[in-house]
Order: structure tokens, then C-alpha cells, then sequence
């Protein structure tokens, strides 16, 4: 079987730009000067007032006006779903088994996005809309979008945004990740699993009570023995106590803190003051649309918010280490990405300049505020007047909180699954989609030229492998849905190395009685009328979430 491309070559314009560089190596790392780009990587910076290199000279000069960070790297988010707006979540639960299969939970976010997820001309829309989505908060690495054929193929998609399942490149490793929770008689074959493993991503005790807090002590296999190792990283870890981070830390893992979902669902997080007393390494994620932040910037807000209201645990540049140099650090990435030093990748975001305090700067800006989007060298997303200072072929205007922006879709490694669909048409689909989501499961909402020769909207089984020469047929794998035996993301499943069960992916029976109309979610927070209002309806999040957020985006 031929090797697979990298998904971003180390190919890139060459230039500089001019700014504010927080380089992230340390707190006080930070150099009023010149970054220059080529070739995907970073080949200089040079501080104001110093000599720039012979040859450097001849890179065009950018004036950014602004603060350059390393791009967001983002360790846990369902992608899929991020077409779905906030959920009203109806109580306060107490682990993850308890709203997964409600009705609420299956009309709003479960039902639509199966149906949508495999019906023709749908697949492409979601995965274009949530990568712009991803963008347009800054995040340039995710995790990943899965995707199953009709020809029997099971891949993550290749796109602009990075993902760390997928890279085929041998200087970022792939990472693994489970969802479902681990029974105690599994915990041996998971430990050699995750020794296999350069990262393992697990769900880990999700919820408040005793029955998540053991799916931490099911990871013990004998009086000494844990299927804990530097490879796992917990996600969530909210039911989680002061010695269960300890011996986490004894074992060398690490954990992925989603504040926002966490306050949402269950009314508290994990116990983050004892995580860091630990000393274990801490990212952020925002995990995803329906009960979290639309994107890391508003995530990073959060536990802002949470840390001020908590004894002030975490200093600004603390925090936004989750979102780069920990996160890099978590999936051995740390080489190449999470810091702005010569020789790594060239992915980065700038924030337009709002004060003297760089951290203070981007912890209390709007999507509004991201002047430029960086990925292995190549502008993605910016201010419409700065990403014009690039060559650029075939952009794409976005009007967000009435600027203007550019989106830069074109890629040399472009997968076919999406191709050239532009975001404006993606965005169409979409919200047609949701909005007469009852017409869709009835079977009377057309989509132009997405019927096959049949008449069919929906994808084949798999035993309807495509004919020859013909391109393969795609379904999103949603990795929420465990409770209808498919596999979700990892390598550890033991039906990964037979293929996914696509007759179930593809027999879902979803009737219009069942579902209701939904509005698409908004690009960013930015251009969201109703954001804060919806925030404010949330039961279990505490006042001062409800009433800080707000302030926190201070540019709007």
C-alpha cells in the first residue's frame, strides 16, 4: 500500500512579520520585533534595533499592528458536532451515562446529526463548517474528523486544520484516543496497549459521582500495577481526588481540562487545584459546540474565569500554555509546534493590539480581534487588508462583527472528500439542513445534484462497494455514539482491525416525529446575537461565569 502524503508539506511562501512575538518558551519571553516564515518553518526572529541577516533581507515585511502567539493546539473536541448550537441542558447530571441517551439529548444533537452525517451532499458541508469554525478561534491543531466508505475504508479527514490522529508525518507522531470508558477486566490489554502508544487520549471519569470516579480505579490491575503510563492523558478527570493525580503524576500522565462542558453538564470541573498541585501537565479543550465553547479562544476564557473565582491558581501565561506548549508537549509534538522559536513550524495566530499586557491582550479578545491564522507557513484566516499583504488565489470574504475577513481554503494535499466547497456554500447547506431537519428525515428536502442515479439521498451498506473507477461514498463516524456498537476513534477498539459495523452507521431509523428544527451555530461568538443570552439560561453554570464571560470578551 503506497505511503500517504503529509498532510502539509514543508512548503511556504517566504516572509516576515512584524510585531509582538510571545514566544511562549517563558513568561517573560517576549521580543518587539520581526518573525520570518519559509518554507513552513520559522527561520529567524529578530528583535528591533538588530542587524537582520544578508539573507533575509529580501522577505517582504509585514506590519501586523499586532501580538503573534503560537497557534492553539486543541486536545479534546467532537468536531463533528460543531455545527449545533448550545444545548438547554435540562439538569444537573452526575456522569456522562445519564445524558448521553435521553430524548432532549437525541432530538437536539444525536438524531440530526446521524441523519445529516449520512445523507448525501451533508458530510462535506459539516466537515468544511467546523474547520472554519476552528479557524476563526485560532485553533490550528484538533483532533479529527472520522470518516467510514462504502468501499470499506476508515480515515480521519486530511484538511487545513492539523489533526493529531493523522499526520503521516513521522516528526508528529499520531496520537490514539478512547471514549468509551475503560471496565476493570480490560485494564491489563489497555496498559500494553498504551505502552504502544506515543499518546493515548481516554475519557476518564467524567462525571461527579462514585460510579465515574471508578472508571479511574478500574485502571488498576493488580495492588501495584496501573494501566497508567507517560503515554495517557485523562480527559476530564472530574470525579477525580488529590491522590488519584498523584499517583497520575508517579505514572507520568497527563490531562486535558474542558472547564466549560464540565460546569455545564454537572455543575463543577475537576479539581484543578489539586491537578496542578500534582504537577501533572494540564491542557485545555473545549470539546464541543452542543455543551461547550464554540472554539479555544472562549474556552481559554473560561478557565480564566474559573481560576480568578478559585484562588487565582493559574497565571495568564499558565493558562494560555494549555492551549500551546503543554498541548504540544502532552502529544510529543514539542519539537516542531507549542512554542515561536527558529526552526519549528510556522503556525501561529495574531491578536490585534489592545494594551501593554500581551496575555491580558488575547484572554479578553473577540474572534473579532484574530487579525491573522497561521498554518505550516500558509495564511489561513485574517483581517481582509492583511491577508491581501499575501499572494493569495481563490479567498474567501467572511463579514464577522462587521469586518471583514479572508479564509484561505486551497491546499496543494486537498482531500477529496471536500474538495472545493467554500465555506459560503457549506454554510448554506448547513443551515438549510438543520432548519427543515423534520423535511430531511422525511425524505421531501432535495439537494441539488446530490442524488445518485437512483434517486437516493442516503449512503449505500457496505456490502454496495462502489463500482469501478467510481469515487467511494463517505459517512461521518460520530464518536458519540458507543451505544450503537461503533467504534469511536481508537486504535485500542477491538472492532477497528475488522472495519467498522457500517449497516448500523448506515440503518439508523430517524423519523420526522422525533426531531425539530435547529438553528445552525454561529461561526464564533463574535457573530452570535443570542450567545450570552443562552449562556445565561444554563442552570448549573455558577453567576460568575454567567456574568464574566461577557466582560471577558471586551472587544465587542
Amino acid at each position: 500500500m503506497p505511503k500517504k502524503p503529509v498532510i502539509d508539506p514543508l512548503e511556504s511562501p517566504h516572509y516576515a512579520l512584524q510585531g509582538i512575538i510571545v514566544t511562549m518558551v517563558a513568561p517573560d519571553e517576549i521580543i518587539k520585533g520581526t518573525l520570518f516564515v519559509n518554507a513552513a518553518r520559522i527561520e529567524a526572529i529578530i528583535p528591533d534595533g538588530k542587524p537582520v541577516p544578508e539573507a533575509l533581507r529580501s522577505y517582504p515585511v509585514i506590519k501586523t499592528k499586532g501580538t503573534i502567539f503560537p497557534g492553539f493546539i486543541e486536545l479534546h473536541n467532537h468536531l463533528s458536532y460543531n455545527c449545533l448550537p448550545l444545548w438547554q441542558v435540562p439538569k444537573r447530571y452526575e456522569n456522562r451515562a445519564q445524558w448521553s441517551g435521553i430524548d432532549p439529548y437525541k432530538q437536539r444533537i444525536s438524531y440530526p446529526m446521524n441523519l445529516l452525517g449520512k445523507t448525501k451532499g451533508y458530510v462535506e458541508a459539516i466537515v468544511r463548517y467546523v474547520e472554519c469554525k476552528c479557524l476563526a478561534g485560532g485553533v490550528t491543531t484538533s483532533q479529527g474528523i472520522m470518516l467510514f466508505s462504502n468501499a470499506g475504508i476508515k480515515k480521519f479527514y486530511r484538511g487545513i486544520v492539523r489533526n493529531v490522529e493523522e499526520t503521516a508525518d513521522p516528526t508528529l507522531p499520531d496520537v490514539d484516543a478512547h471514549i468509551p470508558d475503560i471496565v476493570a477486566r480490560d485494564a491489563e490489554k489497555f496498559f500494553k496497549q498504551i505502552q504502544k502508544s506515543s499518546c493515548m487520549l481516554l475519557h476518564l471519569s467524567e462525571g461527579t459521582n462514585a460510579s465515574a470516579r471508578k472508571h479511574f480505579t478500574n485502571l488498576q490491575f493488580s495492588e501495584n500495577e496501573w494501566a497508567i503510563g507517560p503515554s495517557l492523558t485523562g480527559i476530564h478527570c472530574v470525579a477525580l481526588q488529590a491522590p488519584d493525580f498523584a499517583i497520575m503524576k508517579q505514572k507520568g500522565a497527563s490531562m486535558v481540562w474542558s472547564p466549560f462542558s464540565n460546569l455545564l453538564l454537572y455543575g463543577q470541573t475537576a479539581d484543578i487545584k489539586s491537578a496542578k498541585a500534582s504537577g501533572i501537565t494540564i491542557a485545555l479543550g473545549s470539546d464541543w459546540s452542543p455543551s461547550g465553547s464554540k472554539n479555544m479562544l472562549g474556552e481559554l476564557k473560561v478557565a480564566k474565569l474559573y481560576s480568578e473565582a478559585n484562588g487565582k491558581l493559574f497565571t495568564d501565561y499558565e493558562l494560555l500554555a494549555m492551549a500551546t506548549k503543554n498541548a504540544a508537549r502532552i502529544i510529543k509534538w514539542d519539537k516542531e509546534l507549542g512554542t515561536l522559536e527558529k526552526g519549528k513550524r510556522a503556525d501561529l495566530v495574531v491578536i490585534h493590539n489592545q494594551g501593554n499586557d500581551p496575555y491580558k491582550n488575547i484572554l479578553q479578545a473577540s474572534e473579532k480581534s484574530i487579525s491573522l491564522v497561521v498554518i505550516n507557513g500558509t495564511p489561513r484566516y485574517g483581517d481582509a487588508a492583511l491577508m491581501r499583504s499575501f499572494d493569495l488565489r481563490h479567498t474567501e470574504a467572511k463579514t464577522i462583527a462587521k469586518k471583514q475577513k479572508l479564509f484561505y481554503l486551497q491546499q496543494l494535499t486537498q482531500d477529496p472528500v471536500v474538495g472545493e466547497l467554500s465555506l459560503s456554500e457549506a454554510t448554506k447547506r448547513m443551515r438549510d439542513g438543520l432548519r427543515n431537519i423534520k423535511k430531511l428525515a422525511a425524505g421531501s428536502l432535495p439537494l441539488r445534484g446530490m442524488l445518485d442515479k437512483a434517486g437516493n439521498r442516503f449512503l449505500v451498506p457496505l456490502k454496495a462497494r462502489p463500482e469501478a473507477n467510481a469515487e467511494p461514498e463517505w459517512v461521518l463516524v460520530l464518536d458519540h455514539n458507543e451505544d450503537e456498537g461503533e467504534a469511536v476513534r481508537p486504535h485500542f477498539d477491538p472492532m477497528a482491525k475488522h472495519g467498522l459495523p457500517f449497516k448500523k452507521i448506515a440503518a439508523m431509523e430517524i423519523t420526522p416525529e422525533v426531531l425539530t428544527p435547529i438553528q445552525l451555530d454561529a461561526l464564533t461568538v463574535a457573530s452570535d446575537k443570542s450567545f450570552f443570552k443562552r449562556i445565561g439560561a444554563q442552570i448549573n453554570l455558577p453567576d460568575y461565569i454567567k456574568k464574566g464571560l461577557k466582560k471577558m470578551y471586551a472587544d465587542l
